[in-house]
């Protein structure tokens, strides 16, 4: 397979994810595994198989520790997850659903595909981004940038204005996981963001466990048993919460049935009915909703803009279907908001734009993005009576500054032939510095006076370029000694080694999946069956409750395949038939 100077664009997101790629001048989606949004979720199957996408949701209701979900979330941080007995990265986990999506471009393109444009959410800090870009390589992708979701939505609507149109948008994407808002100006092909807010950790699955939660709560009150205390039980009522939701966008009231739910202490099984409203619904997430509001009120003061200045609102993210958004941001900015953009595509659309333009092709739009946090080091200064303020936080790039960006400052030595000084960078707004995120510190020694009171002066340089990734460097002004560091939090960094450890790790995992499948050998009429529930399991008609139910099954037959268990593959199969029986043809 020739390799193709196509680069593509990428929605990774909390819940589902996104391909796209311009054709023809224009930006298109393109499936992967048959569908245009691809499940954020990855398990290993008891048979050693590699699960992305549905096949790997379908799985965690009945094999949590096999599969990872919403792993976006821990993108940045210090942990690891397990999955199937071995120990991951988020990275890894992530670079699994890129592998799958390249995978689907090339298959898509006929050409193998290495160039990507990612987008993450404009609230992502430096390390997020940073793990990101690292998910990208691991899972053989050169990232050629990293944008904001909101300006990537942005650049999809501005796609095909006429230059002679000038307008101020106010892009609203609530998605699975995250929430952002954006104030964009598009003019003269240019997309300019003028100030940005949001908050990683609001979106349709906290809406979710909300739902689940409250029938949870009244299951308990009736029956004394606590749903969150058992897996699968809890998984299946989160899922079905989330149809509920989903259901709730087009009508007043939707159902939650969930049969054998649970045991009473008799060993007599339980059920869940519970009808819930539209109205019901959107009490349980006012307060959630109205955080969203907030924020958009926070990002016009920053933009220095009033409602009734901004020409256009979009929404973007699957959350906005919520009929509770479009009435509060229509209540709070006077005008109603734009959908001719699916809220599912929009992010993957506008990131298929920017990777048009960086690959030369015929795209009309230019980006002009900012940073979403302040970037600054610690200081110290002697106050009355030669007392000493530690802690403190001198910014040196202000947040919603357009990016790339170089900002410069002189700081001066506290004593008379002090020889070396710990700087410390972080990101944030709070004036104490450590209550802001640390990126990282290192120390520049060997400090010579330039001043007559003995003291140093350095200066302190800051260069952000339009992936979010930060260089320092410190000058000492009297020798000329430059002492530059690349921060992104060097403890979570990866190296080039452990990079290339990662990608032997996911290799592994596939040569695994590919050597038990060779040895494996499964009955051709369980096989048939197995592809029988599979096409039910695909139907969008199928009641959730029991697609979760032949999903389990379809678990427990792979696992008994698997062990060899002959008996209990046959008595697995037996409850399939029996299910597939309720499914209307």
């Amino acid at each position: 397979m020739k390799q193709s100077d196509k680069i593509i664009g990428i929605d990774l997101g909390t819940t589902n994810s996104v391909l796209a790629v311009i054709r023809d001048g224009t930006p298109v989606l393109l499936p992967v595994q048959g569908d245009r949004l691809l499940p954020s979720v990855v398990g290993i199957a008891p048979d050693g198989e590699v699960l992305v996408g549905m096949s790997a949701r379908n799985q965690w209701v009945v094999a949590p520790d096999r599969t990872i979900r919403s792993i976006k979330r821990k993108m940045g941080k210090a942990e690891t997850v397990s999955m199937a007995g071995k120990v991951y990265t988020p990275q890894e986990i992530s670079a699994f659903i890129l592998r799958t999506i390249r995978e689907a471009a090339q298959a898509a393109l006929g050409e193998e595909v290495r160039r990507a444009v990612i987008t993450v959410p404009a609230y992502f800090n430096e390390t997020q981004r940073q793990a990101t870009l690292e998910a990208g390589e691991i899972a053989g992708l050169v990232v050629e940038r990293i944008i904001n979701e909101p300006t990537a939505s942005a650049l999809a609507y501005g796609y095909g204005l006429s230059n002679d149109q000038h307008l101020k948008v106010l892009v609203y994407d609530l998605g699975g996981g995250t929430f952002d808002v954006s104030i964009i100006e598009l003019h003269s092909g240019v997309v300019d963001v003028l100030a940005t807010a949001g908050d990683n950790y609001l979106g349709g699955d906290d809406f979710d466990e909300r739902l689940a939660g409250m029938i949870a709560d009244e299951f308990y009150e009736e029956h004394k048993v606590n749903l969150r205390e058992h897996h699968q039980a809890w998984a299946r009522l989160l899922r079905a919460a989330e149809e509920a939701k989903i259901e709730l966008s087009s009508a007043p009231y939707a159902e939650v049935k969930l049969e054998y739910i649970a045991q009473d202490r008799k060993g007599q099984p339980l059920h869940i009915t519970r009808e819930v409203t539209r109205h019901e619904f959107e009490e349980l997430i006012a307060d959630l909703l109205g955080r969203t509001m907030e924020l958009v009120r926070k990002a016009l003061m920053d933009a220095g803009l009033s409602p009734n200045q901004i020409d256009r609102v979009l929404l973007v993210g699957g959350s906005t279907r919520i009929p509770a958004v479009w009435d509060l941001i229509t209540a709070q900015m006077g005008q109603e908001p734009h959908i001719e953009i699916d809220p599912d595509a929009a992010v993957a659309l506008g990131a298929a734009v920017q990777a048009g333009i960086i690959a030369g092709e015929e795209v009309d739009a230019i980006l002009v993005d900012v940073t979403p946090y302040s970037l600054g080091i610690e200081t110290a200064q002697i106050g009355y009576g030669g007392r000493i303020h530690t802690d403190l936080f001198t910014p040196l790039v202000r947040r919603n500054t357009t990016v790339p960006v170089q900002k410069s400052q002189v700081f001066t030595t506290l004593f008379p032939g002090q020889e070396q000084i710990h700087i410390k960078v972080y990101q944030g707004e709070n004036p104490v510095a450590s209550q802001n995120v640390l990126l990282g510190d290192f120390m520049v020694e060997g400090l010579k006076p330039n001043r007559p009171d003995g003291l140093s002066d350095v200066t302190v340089n800051f260069q952000l370029d339009v992936n979010g990734i930060l260089d320092v460097t410190v000058v000492d002004r009297k020798t000329g000694k430059r002492t530059s560091e690349r921060l992104k939090a060097s403890r979570q960094r990866l190296s080039p080694e452990d990079i290339a450890r990662s990608q032997a790790k996911l290799a592994e995992a596939y040569t695994e999946m590919e050597a038990t499948a060779a040895e494996r050998i499964m009955d051709p009429g369980v096989a048939a069956l197995l592809e029988r529930a599979q096409r039910a399991l695909d139907r969008a008609d199928l009641d959730a409750g029991l697609a979760d139910d032949i999903a389990g099954t379809v678990a427990d037959i792979r696992h008994a395949v698997a062990v060899g268990d002959d008996a209990q593959v046959e008595e697995f199969c037996d409850r399939l038939i029996d299910l597939l029986l309720e499914v209307k043809e």
